[in-house]
């Protein structure tokens, strides 16, 4: 899957300021020239004072030597050169040449005022133009609806001083237009997805093309559906018409009930992200005949309302009507009791037409009522995708009072909507796009293959999925068995797990320059074996750096992969699809492929946004790539085992929508799902079972008798899920391994603050780029006393003594008021861009935030994407995964692309 960057990079290459650039170097060069010349001519002047026995002449001698020295004009110049002149021609000569040198730099100063003023001035207006680029319109319009209604006044406006308002305008559009033309990271028309295949037809070498016309898929915040089923529910009369169900899983255990309770945090509506989390815990409840009447009566009259078992409740118990309320009030509470058709399922393709199905399912006039009043919403989502940016605006608004007059009718005068009412994804052209398979095997598949040797040392994930094979084989033994799982589960959390992750939350993983090892309270080997395989890596960094730290580039050469990786092959994983996000620095004779990130698990690059690539809702025949998907999957999985998906229960964010991919889903207690009952794997159906053979945890279903590998395809980091299934994933091939080579190793000596780190490859691949980090006091500022001009040219002058290229991403952590330190994202900086500059001094408030600048890799000149409109950055997320059939005996094979 290819991620496209909403505009072509070019696009902000109309901020620069060339004259303004050229400017600065000829005077900087000046300015070394003079150093230069003056440090000699300095010492010839030392010369003549010491062979000069004239009191007065010394003095004038000195007072001119310490003035050249400071690079500053005498007084009277022409006295100066004759005093020298007469002394010795030859240096009177030097002298008159710095002075006419001197004189050149103050004019190239003088000029500089109105060569940046002018360039501010124009690049400013075209700033203007850039923020009427519809697709920065139409992202803005979601991202930050505030910044969005002031865009049209700030692009007819023409001041070429703005005022304070203004400028913090100019800082946020600059902000979002990097985002829409350097950074490919999805979200509405800043960047769009396209999935590619590898062909043996295409001769284009790395090149990709897209198409200019790019469809949208918008769909509804699900977390306004929650606050109408939540309004819903809260209401007794319409409540009772509502099927209810007892939570799934539950069961007799001795004289008590046994069941997962599980609630929802509601989210920060104000945030311009957020969903409602999900918790749960294993809850008891003594067993009581009511309550195992109560729970009989459910499981023979499946589909019973609240209301008719309120009634029967009463009848049954002859109880009053309070008395009923309280009781199931109480159960509610609990969540032992359930309205699971007003959730949202995981695979819902529309959840706004799913909910009004839902609706129209229970048959009551009020359900009706409300379904018909979801029709102009989804209308208005419908008609959003081909709107242009005024229509959207308007559309929004209409979204948004419908949507609030729906839930007064429902009764909730107070009610709220989260700030972002809808979610849109985009899909680079129409058409699946196609790439030289030779060309991206050649300089990806052998790159990938190693690295991935190594990647466990970084995977945060790994400790865990260790330990808790460590706690099942002190409980069970080798060989052991366990067909309890939630009890497993609710120990392990109780007895460990939660103390371990306490202690563990916020690792140091070096402290004084030394690594600190994992938590290792069971003494497990595997955990030794990781420390060992980190500790390896650390020395070989060490060496690397002492040897050659400041070159521009440092090779992780193929000793130091096979050390690391021969330490890390007791916990290598029998089964690891693996994900990459890369990009591609298509230079000539020596393309490279930049890693940004890499995650293990299934289809992770792909299941959000699988709706993209769907069959319209008049044709679900067509095969669009969720269907693809499903149908690998069945011959991705090792021989003997089966794929279930992992949901984590009912949709509270729509990062976790997604096509259905697998066959089987794993049903949590408590949780509900939507595929056919032959593929539901209850947690009661599974059992865990040591196998001493691999030395491995394998989970098993006694109704398929196969081994179960859970797989989680939601965008939801694991952290962010409910506990069971967070724990079932410790059984997955999910990780999480961010690449950081220079962790432990020591900084060189900072050079004016600076502290630089040159760039790492192996092989084909980039897996650190070049970097210079800084605290924000040792950057240039831009005070109320400086002109634009002498601080334009400092950065310049920063910008050269330390060697960074023009064009680089900077980072910026600063501390919060709760003592922790808060990074922000990356921000394109371009040092012949006055207004990035100026971008980038509102990110440094704190003058003792530290910046990180990383050098753009891939830059301008070596994008390998491109529209009619231009080079566009891009990432690239490709899929490895290692044969089935050598695993798990066999030596590694190579992954398949």
């Amino acid at each position: 899957m290819t991620r496209v960057a909403g505009l072509p990079l070019a696009t902000v290459g109309a901020l620069r300021c060339p004259d303004s650039y050229r400017w600065a170097e000829q005077t900087l060069r000046a300015e070394q020239s003079l150093t230069e010349t003056a440090g000699v001519l300095s010492d010839l002047l030392h010369d003549l004072v010491n062979d000069n026995d004239d009191d007065l002449v010394r003095r004038q001698l000195l007072r001119l030597r310490r003035q050249v020295f400071n690079n500053r004009l005498p007084a009277h110049p022409s006295a100066a050169v004759t005093l020298v002149a007469g002394l010795n021609p030859d240096t009177a000569e030097r002298l008159t040449r710095w002075l006419a040198a001197r004189r050149r730099l103050d004019e190239l100063r003088a000029e500089g005022g109105r060569i940046v003023g002018a360039e501010v001035a124009g690049t400013t207006a075209r700033l203007r133009q850039l923020a009427a680029e519809d697709r920065l319109r139409r992202g803005v319009l979601l991202a930050s609806p505030s910044l969005d209604a002031q865009l049209d006044a700030f692009i007819d406006g023409g001041a070429d001083r703005p005022d304070k308002k203004e400028r913090r305008t100019i800082r946020s559009v600059l902000s979002y237009l990097y985002r829409t033309a350097c950074k490919p990271s999805p979200f509405s028309t800043f960047t769009a997805v396209g999935v590619g295949r590898l062909t043996q037809a295409a001769d284009a070498g790395h090149h990709v093309r897209v198409a200019d016309d790019w469809p949208s898929q918008p769909r509804v915040n699900v977390v306004v559906l929650g606050r109408l089923a939540e309004t819903v529910l809260a209401d007794p009369r319409r409540r009772a018409d509502l099927p209810v169900q007892a939570a799934s899983g539950w069961r007799n255990d001795e004289d008590r009930v046994r069941f997962v309770r599980r609630w929802v945090t509601t989210g920060d509506d104000n945030a311009a992200v957020t969903f409602d989390a999900s918790s749960d815990r294993l809850y008891f409840l003594q067993r009581t005949g009511v309550l195992e009447r109560m729970l009989r009566m459910m499981a023979h009259t499946p589909g019973v309302t609240f209301g008719k078992l309120t009634e029967w409740l009463g009848a049954t118990e002859r109880a009053t009507p309070d008395e009923c309320d309280r009781y199931l009030a109480a159960l509610l509470h609990l969540g032992m009791l359930q309205f699971p058709c007003l959730q949202t399922d995981v695979h819902t393709r529309d959840p706004l037409r799913g909910f009004q199905a839902a609706l129209r399912g229970i048959a009551r006039p009020w359900a009706d009522e409300l379904a018909d009043g979801l029709a102009a919403p989804i209308t208005y989502v419908d008609r959003y995708a081909l709107a242009g940016h005024a229509e959207r605006r308007q559309l929004l608004g209409q979204l948004r009072t419908s949507l609030h007059e729906l839930q007064t009718n429902l009764g909730d005068q107070d009610a709220t909507l989260p700030r972002t009412l809808l979610y849109e994804d985009v899909r680079a052209g129409t058409d699946e796009l196609t790439l030289d398979r030779q060309a991206w095997h050649g300089l990806l598949a052998d790159s990938l293959r190693s690295v991935e040797r190594i990647l466990p040392a970084f995977d945060v994930t790994l400790p865990q999925r260790i330990t808790f094979t460590g706690y099942f084989l002190a409980r069970y033994g080798h060989g052991g068995r366990c067909d309890d799982l939630l009890k497993l589960v609710h120990d392990f959390h109780e007895d460990f797990f939660d103390q371990y992750l306490t202690f563990n939350g916020r690792p140091k993983a070096f402290e004084d320059g030394e690594y600190v090892p994992e938590v290792n309270w069971l003494r497990l080997p595997g955990i030794t074996a990781l420390d060992d395989a980190r500790r390896e890596l650390l020395v070989r960094m060490r060496d690397i750096w002492a040897t050659s730290g400041q070159a521009e580039e440092v090779r992780l050469d193929e000793p130091t992969v096979a050390a690391v990786a021969a330490h890390l092959a007791p916990v290598t994983t029998r089964f690891g699809p693996q994900s990459h996000f890369l990009q591609v620095q298509d230079r000539p004779g020596d393309p490279v492929a930049v890693l940004n990130q890499s995650y293990g698990g299934l289809y992770f690059p792909f299941s959000r946004f699988t709706h993209c690539f769907d069959a319209p809702h008049d044709a679900p025949e067509t095969d669009g790539l969720a269907h693809q998907l499903l149908r690998q999957s069945a011959q991705t999985a090792p021989a003997g085992a089966v794929l279930a998906e992992i949901t984590g229960g009912a949709v509270v964010t729509n990062l976790n929508l997604h096509g259905r991919l697998t066959r089987y889903q794993i049903v949590c207690p408590g949780e509900t799902s939507s595929v056919p009952a032959e593929d539901q794997l209850h947690l009661d159906d599974l059992y865990l079972e040591h196998d001493v053979t691999e030395a491995r945890l394998v989970l098993r279903s006694h109704r398929l008798a196969r081994e179960i590998i859970p797989v989680y395809l939601g965008y939801l980091v694991p952290l962010a899920l409910p506990e069971i299934p967070r724990t079932l994933l410790l059984l997955s091939p999910s990780s999480l391994a961010p690449v950081n080579l220079w962790g432990g190793v020591p900084d060189g000596e900072p050079r004016d603050g600076v502290r630089y780190r040159p760039r790492v490859r192996h092989r084909n691949l980039v897996l650190s780029r070049r970097s210079w980090t800084v605290d924000g006091k040792d950057l240039p500022r831009l005070s109320p006393t400086d002109t634009d001009e002498d601080w334009f040219l400092a950065w310049q002058r920063w910008r050269r003594t330390h060697a960074l290229p023009a064009r680089t991403f900077a980072t910026v952590t600063a501390t919060a008021g709760d003592g922790r330190s808060r990074s922000g994202k990356p921000q394109y900086v371009d040092f012949a861009s006055y207004l990035s500059l100026y971008a980038l001094n509102g990110l440094l408030q704190d003058p003792q935030a530290r910046v990180v600048f990383r050098e753009m890799l891939p830059d301008e000149d070596a994008l390998h994407t491109r529209s009619n409109r231009g080079a566009h950055v891009a990432e690239l997320a490709v899929e490895t995964l290692r044969a089935p059939s050598t695993l798990p005996a066999a030596p590694r094979q190579d992954p398949q692309p």
